[in-house]
């Protein structure tokens, strides 16, 4: 009506997270670290030096090391971040591209994890009954698995010449995928049969069976669309540990092949020269650290903003 002034409008669900996580500047500074780094993984190498440049001028042979910069590091105008001591290959366009490889596994791996626990674990909790602990029990048996031991063991009976026409990185890339997302998938899985085995005792999934509806458009049209909110979180807070598990694979020599750059592999070739260049460990150190950190910020601003009573 005319002259009661502005009309009031709802907000959705979603309206109200957006509200609540752009009060959260600690998230949204964690997202805009994420931003940035997946950015400057895309269009960064184009910007610097070949990572697998050699560089042996800037190298004392004497004492192994870079000739110049702080720390004897190497820094310079055209090298922001310095050198490797050994080989003298820009350590930013390194960096940058383990940042690509980083990034790919550990979200192609989550997605992997996501798709097989939110299968599994909602028609789990869905159904219940023989199949609900037939899942629980390979959780179980998934959880209990070395994964470490199990990874190191896979690629160590990859064969060498490749699998389907895959070969080199891009196989060890897919495996790396493959054992990262495929066990990882029970720790999602029990999230999201909790949750189902609330939802499917909710007043409008008994109102949408009343109706006739089937098994499968209860699931796929009323329980998996309030799932959506726990699997962002979720996915959001297991990316960072991917990125982990990636790094320590890569640090065990048994991730991408050298030399191509990785976070974890540029960390043991640090080990020898760390006393000598300790910045050559400090750069990727940093950067795991500040990603795994901006992916656990957001993550943690999500959660709270989608389920504000988990606060």
């Amino acid at each position: 009506m005319k002259g009661l002034g502005k009309s009031i409008e709802g907000r959705s669900l979603w309206q109200i997270a957006w509200l609540r996580l752009r009060r959260d500047k600690v998230a949204l500074g964690g997202g805009a670290v994420i931003l940035l780094l997946i950015l400057a993984a895309i269009v960064g190498p184009w910007f610097t030096p070949d990572p697998l440049e050699y560089n042996q001028d800037l190298i004392d042979a004497t004492y192994q090391r870079p000739k110049d910069g702080w720390l004897h590091s190497g820094i310079s105008w055209d090298h922001p971040l310095g050198v490797d001591p050994t080989t003298g290959r820009d350590l930013l366009a390194r960096v940058l591209v383990g940042a690509r490889i980083s990034l790919l596994v550990a979200a192609a791996a989550t997605l992997l994890s996501v798709l097989i626990g939110v299968v599994l674990g909602g028609l789990a909790g869905y159904f219940g009954g023989w199949f609900d602990t037939l899942i629980s029990r390979a959780m179980d048996v998934f959880l209990a698995f070395p994964l470490l031991l199990f990874a190191i063991a896979l690629v160590g009976v990859v064969p060498g010449d490749g699998v389907m026409g895959i070969k080199g990185n891009g196989l060890r890339v897919s495996v790396l995928i493959f054992v990262i997302g495929f066990f990882n998938w029970p720790y999602i899985g029990r999230i999201i049969r909790g949750q189902t085995l609330s939802l499917r005792e909710r007043e409008f999934i008994d109102a949408s069976r009343s109706l006739g509806a089937g098994h499968f458009h209860v699931f796929f049209r009323e329980v998996l669309p309030n799932l959506v909110a726990p699997i962002i979180v979720y996915a959001t807070l297991l990316i960072p540990t991917n990125i982990l598990f990636e790094a320590a694979l890569s640090f065990l020599g048994v991730g991408v092949i050298p030399p191509a750059p990785s976070w974890g592999g540029m960390l043991t070739l640090a080990v020898p020269t760390y006393q000598n260049t300790p910045l050559f460990m400090i750069v990727p150190g940093l950067a795991i650290f500040i990603t795994v950190l901006a992916f656990n910020l957001l993550g943690d601003g999500l959660r709270d903003a989608l389920d504000p009573r988990a606060r």
